[in-house]
C-alpha cells in the first residue's frame, strides 16, 4: 500500500502525551510524514521539540496564523528573528494568511474589523519566504484568497499551499492557473462543497491534511483526529476523480513531496 504524507496539522496542539503517541503510530498507520505548522513563536519552538523528537517525520513550517490578535512590533522581530535563525531546519512558513472567520464573527457582532493591518502582517511573512527562498502555507478561504493571490503575483511567489481552501469557481480557476496547490480534509466525505471542488481541481496540485487537533463530523464524529484519517480522503479524491486508489494515493504523495522537497525513504 502506498503511504500518505499529512499536509497539514497542529502537531503542537495536542497534549504532550497524545502527540508522543501519536507519532509511535504513524509507521504502522502508512503515513511517512507530517507537516506540522506553527500559530506564533511559542508554537514555532513546541514544534520544533517535536521535530526533535521525530526528524524523519515531522517537518516543520513555522508561522504566525492570522486567526488571532496582531502581534507587537517586539513579537513580531523576536518571531522573525527566530525564523531566520532556525530556517534551515523549517520546510517553509506557515501557518499565514488572513483572518476571514475572526472578521465575520467581528461583523456578525457589529463591530468594525480592519484588514490593512493583517495584510501587511500577511505580506511581511511573504517576503520573508521569498528572502529564505521557502514555500508558503496559507490560510486564505473566500474573498480572502483573491487578495492572497494578489500579494503572491506582486511579491513573486509561485510555492503557495492553501490549506482546507474554499473559494469561488473564478477564484479557484486563478489558482489553477497560476499553479498553486490546496489540501482536502475528511469533510471531503460528507461536505458538498469540497467534494465540487475536488472534481473541478487538478489532482496534480492536491495534498491531503487532518488539519488535527480539529475535529470531524461524518464518520469521523467524535474521535480525536488523526493522521491516519487522510487515506480515507485520497479514497473519496480517488472516487470523485475516477481513479484507482493507488494511482491517487501515488499522486497525492509525490505532490506532497516534490512541493516540500521531501526525500523518498529507502524503503516503504
Amino acid at each position: 500500500m502506498i503511504k500518505a504524507i499529512d499536509a497539514h496539522i497542529h502537531l503542537d496542539m495536542y497534549t504532550e502525551s497524545a502527540a508522543r503517541t501519536l507519532l509511535t503510530e504513524l509507521a504502522e498507520c502508512r503515513i511517512e510524514a507530517l507537516i506540522a505548522v506553527s500559530r506564533h513563536l511559542d508554537s514555532c519552538k513546541a514544534t520544533e521539540q517535536l521535530l526533535l523528537q521525530a526528524p524523519e517525520q515531522v517537518f516543520p513550517a513555522y508561522g504566525y496564523h492570522p486567526e488571532q490578535d496582531l502581534p507587537t512590533e517586539n513579537q513580531l522581530n523576536d518571531l522573525n528573528k527566530w525564523i531566520c535563525e532556525h530556517s534551515s531546519r523549517m520546510i517553509a512558513v506557515g501557518e499565514i494568511g488572513l483572518p476571514y472567520y475572526m472578521r465575520l464573527e467581528a461583523e456578525a457582532q457589529g463591530r468594525v474589523f480592519d484588514l490593512a493591518p493583517y495584510i501587511a502582517l500577511l505580506e511581511s511573512f511573504l517576503k520573508l519566504a521569498v528572502e529564505l527562498d521557502k514555500p508558503v502555507v496559507l490560510h486564505a478561504v473566500y474573498e480572502d484568497a483573491d487578495i492572497v493571490c494578489d500579494l503572491l503575483e506582486k511579491h513573486g511567489m509561485k510555492k503557495a499551499h492553501f490549506h482546507w481552501f474554499k473559494g469561488s469557481h473564478s477564484t479557484v480557476e486563478r489558482m489553477i492557473q497560476a499553479g498553486y496547490f490546496i489540501s482536502i480534509t475528511p469533510d471531503v466525505l460528507y461536505e458538498e462543497e469540497i467534494r465540487t471542488l475536488v472534481r473541478n481541481y487538478p489532482i496534480t496540485l492536491l495534498m491531503v491534511e487532518t488539519d488535527g487537533p480539529w475535529p470531524f463530523e461524518g464518520p469521523f464524529e467524535g474521535q480525536q483526529t488523526h493522521p491516519r484519517m487522510v487515506h480515507a480522503v485520497i479514497e473519496q479524491i480517488a472516487l470523485l476523480k475516477g481513479l484507482p486508489v493507488e494511482e491517487a494515493a501515488h499522486t497525492l504523495l509525490n505532490n506532497t513531496k516534490q512541493f516540500y522537497g521531501i526525500p523518498t525513504p529507502h524503503l516503504f
